[in-house]
Parts: structure tokens; sequence; C-alpha cells
């Protein structure tokens, strides 16, 4: 019979390699797990308990919250408050930092996350999910500050997603390999599924929304052209597209399968130039689990994990996935949009001046 390793054991053994650990972190990776255990249970009930549909308000992008998305926010708020292992947070849903109350201690811990990505298909039956990342506090005195919330990817202490689906996996990584855990609903555990996950060698597929080509700059559309095997050499892998239109679930089967994640910049919202995903809850996190598998990410210029943010929702242009597949991409923007790459580096180094500036 094999072993059953439910989450707490395994964050239990991995904490034994940190001798100097104090159990905050583990404790707190719990916490994360209890948040996604009460939001599974909300997801797999919506369509019978009165939540799925608008909330009748948007969030700080002015996008429609939908209800699950507040319920998500809250629950994983309201988990992590008063615990004592966290200094600050900041939510997606928030344009303001998410401050410790006055009454509640502070901790050495950073959390950053997105509750429930992928929200726009909730009505529709399609899987949805939760990111987070976690960085060690910074900045002096006991409460969290804005630096605290703007440190590059390579200071993640740990990142993960849960993914809402035909069954609830929390993946996370903690800079010792990725391991994905299962809900058995029958016992409310997280047992260990997939331990050390790799991205394959060989890769399946790509997700990009192909509705909005049209908008994209010479260096994508040839890269595409050149993963589906339409180059004039025809020497690209041909791989097959697959897109959900949910991040979380298009960056784990691409996890699972190997391929690589697009969100370009484009030219189709002049107040999103650089894309659509935020750096310091989506693409930073996601980064880091890619990498930890063998994958990498990068904005096409620099790897994710080099960004200096310089605003909380801080948008970029996000490509994850087989490591060879993202340095390609990268090698066909260098060679047909340099004047972008000049215009994105320039844009990117007046908006960290203003942010140092104010």
């Amino acid at each position: 019979m094999p072993k059953v390793i439910t989450i707490e054991r395994h964050l239990l053994e991995q904490q034994r390699h940190f001798p100097q650990a104090t159990g905050a972190f583990t404790n707190l990776m719990y916490d994360i797990a209890l948040a996604a255990k009460l939001i599974a249970r909300e997801t797999t009930r919506a369509g019978l308990a009165d939540i799925l549909g608008m909330a009748g308000a948007t969030n700080t992008h002015g996008e429609e919250q939908q209800k699950l998305d507040v319920y998500a926010d809250q629950t994983i708020y309201r988990m992590m408050d008063h615990t004592g292992r966290l200094c600050i947070m900041a939510s997606e849903e928030h344009a303001e930092p998410l401050h410790i109350p006055d009454h509640y201690p502070c901790g050495s811990y950073v959390l950053l996350y997105d509750p429930l990505d992928g929200s726009s298909n909730i009505d529709y039956n399609v899987s949805i999910g939760t990111i987070f990342s976690i960085h060690r506090k910074i900045s002096e005195g006991e409460r969290g500050t804005m630096a605290d919330l703007l440190q590059p990817g390579y200071r993640q202490v740990a990142a993960g997603y849960v993914i809402f689906g035909s069954s609830t996996m929390l993946v996370y990584s903690a800079g010792r390999g990725v391991h994905g855990f299962t809900l058995d609903p029958s016992i409310g555990e997280f047992l260990l599924s997939h331990p050390d996950i790799r991205v394959p060698d060989k890769p399946k597929y790509y997700s990009v929304n192909q509705g909005y080509e049209r908008y994209w700059s010479e260096g994508i559309r040839r890269y595409v052209e050149w993963l589906t095997g339409r180059d004039p050499e025809g020497t690209g892998p041909g791989l097959s597209l697959r897109y959900i239109g949910s991040l979380v679930a298009d960056f784990h089967r691409n996890l699972m399968t190997g391929g690589i994640f697009m969100y370009p910049a484009d030219r189709r919202d002049p107040a999103k130039p650089h894309g659509k995903l935020r750096l310091t809850y989506e693409c930073a996190p996601l980064a880091f689990i890619a990498e930890q598998a063998g994958g990498y990410a990068s904005d096409g210029v620099n790897p994710i994990r080099s960004i200096q943010p310089h605003d909380l929702h801080q948008r970029i242009p996000f490509f994850v996935g087989n490591r060879e597949l993202v340095e390609r991409v990268e090698e066909y923007i260098r060679r047909y949009d340099a004047d972008w790459v000049e215009q994105y580096r320039e844009q990117t180094r007046l908006a960290q001046d203003e942010a140092v500036s104010v």
C-alpha cells in the first residue's frame, strides 16, 4: 500500500531541512491550505448556494467582481490577519496594501495573492484558481510597508497556486522542487499526489488568445508561426493550441504536459500597453514555480525573477513554460521588435524613477 502523505506531514518533513526554522512558515502554508479548502467548498456548490454571478461591484482594475471573488478575497484575508505570521498583505481586489489590524501581532512574512484568477469563467464551470507569493519582511519596524510588497521575484520564499476544477489541487514550491497535492473531499485533506513536478522535455501545447493576433508585434506573429510549424523553413516544433482563458488552468496544463503560455503586449488597449497580467501576484509566483520545475519565465526582455516592481498592480508581458521555447520568443522579440524593446525599457525606467521620487 503506497504511503499517504498529507500536506501537513509534507511541510513538517520539509521543515527538518531548515534547523533554524521556527515553524511560522509551515503554519502559514497550512493556513493557505485551509483557506483553499473553504474556497473549494464554495466553488463546488456554487450553483446551489446563490454564489454564482456578479457581486455588484468592481475591483481596482475596473473589472466586475464575481461573488466568489469577494468570498475568496475575504476568506484569505481573514484567515491570515490575526495569526502573527504576516506583517502585510496585498490582493488583486484592492488598490492599496492590506495592513494587519493594530490589535493583532505582526510576523516576518509578506503575502501577495490573486484570490480567484479566471473568475470571468465562474458561470461556465471552467477551472479557476488562486495564486500566492510569499516574501520575507525587509522593512524596519513592526508593521509591513510597500517596500515589503515590491520585492523582485528572486526574493520569493515560496509561491504556489490552487486550481479548482474536476479536482482541487494545491501546487507550491519553497525552493526545493515543486509539489502538488490533491484534495480528498471524503477526509478533507490535501494528499501528496504529484511529488517533484518537472516540466516535460518535449512540449505539446502553446496557450495564447489567438483572437488578438492582429494586435501583436511582428516578432510575436513570426514566433507563433514557428511554434506551429508554419514558418517558411518549417523548423518549428508544431505545437497544438490549447487556451482556456484561465491563467492558472492554462499554466497548470502546460506545467504537466510541457509547452508555453503567452500573454504578450499588444495594441488592443492603449491603457494596457504591456498586456493584462500583473507582475507581483500573478507572473512572479508562477515564474518561481516554473523555474523550480525546470522551466523559465520572461517578459520577452528580462527574466521575470529579475524585474524590480515599481507598482503593486504593475502589468507586464508574460511568457512562461519550457526554457527553450521562452528563450526562443526572447530571440524573436530582439530580432523583429527592437523599437518596442527600446520603448518598453524606457517606459519601465521612467515608471521606476517616478515611483522612487514619490
